[in-house]
């Protein structure tokens, strides 16, 4: 699988730009996407799924161009998209059973399919139960089994994690991890961690351009060797955030412990190792 994204922008209306010029080269393997927010990476994922149609540029799935042939990305296609909703009334084998319907998958093997998904996503337990009733964290859950309910081949997920706790979000992780060994999964996320330790390459974005891409050493190697940590008395963290690139700050008894980026380190700074976090902080920030 190869998806081509070529010279691609969106405006709305005369002043907005949601995407400038992007262009981004995605196969098989999870590609994690960062940006703050107004990034513009809802409109880039909208865009792949063929909700939106760019202003400019062009977007090829295996050389097919899915601006003028929708229907071959939707045929492969698994969406989740940010603002997910359910129908509270129907219970989650209900609503996967309506979606299947949608999107054209039936045959005797739909219902072993969904149990496998809501086994697979701990619902099971809750299948036969209103969606309504349900903790915002497993209707999410509920929004990951509808995306991959035709087996898809194309997976988007847009901050797929949110409303998830730590053991839902590991028990996603795995899930994921072995769907992508022959799919494209994009993975938009604000929460760093769960790009890190799942994602093959990261796409960091701003203001709808690509700022970087690569695998998440040759992302972290632009501040390898530059990340460094030192004590420093409270009344000194005003003029210390003026003259250095403070990445985080932890405050205890009067001192505050503060993680900085730097080429010329204060005096009693200790160099620490660089992480995906600090590499994003400082392309999105600096």
């Amino acid at each position: 699988m190869k998806l081509e994204i070529k010279n691609v922008s969106k405006h709305y209306g005369r002043k907005k730009q949601a995407l400038q010029d992007f262009s981004l080269t995605i196969e098989n393997g999870i590609l994690g996407l960062l940006g703050p927010n107004g990034a513009g990476k809802s409109t880039l994922m909208k865009i792949i799924a063929t909700i939106h149609k760019p202003t400019n540029g062009i977007i090829l799935l295996n050389k097919n161009n899915i601006i003028k042939d929708a229907n071959y990305m939707r045929g492969q296609l698994g969406f989740l998209p940010q603002d997910f909703g359910v129908y509270p009334n129907l219970n989650a084998f209900e609503f996967l059973t309506y979606i299947a319907a949608i999107k054209g998958v039936g045959g005797n093997a739909l219902k072993t399919r969904i149990t496998e998904l809501l086994d697979g996503l701990n619902l099971l337990h809750a299948a036969n139960k209103p969606i309504g009733s349900y903790s915002g964290g497993m209707k999410q859950r509920v929004g990951i089994a509808q995306a991959l309910l035709n087996d898809p081949k194309i997976i988007i997920f847009d901050e797929p994690t949110v409303g998830l706790d730590p053991e839902e979000r590991v028990r996603f992780r795995n899930l994921i991890s072995d769907l992508a060994t022959s799919r494209i999964v994009i993975l938009s996320s604000h929460i760093v961690s769960d790009i890190d330790v799942i994602a093959d390459q990261v796409a960091i974005m701003k203001k709808g351009a690509l700022l970087a891409k690569g695998d998440l050493q040759y992302i972290i190697k632009e501040v390898t060797g530059k990340i460094f940590e030192v004590s420093i008395d409270s009344s000194r963290f005003s003029d210390f955030k003026h003259d250095q690139f403070v990445l985080s700050a932890t405050r205890s008894q009067g001192s505050i412990t503060v993680r900085y980026f730097s080429e010329n380190p204060v005096e009693g700074s200790i160099q620490k190792k660089a992480l995906l976090e600090d590499a994003y902080l400082h392309l999105t920030k600096s």
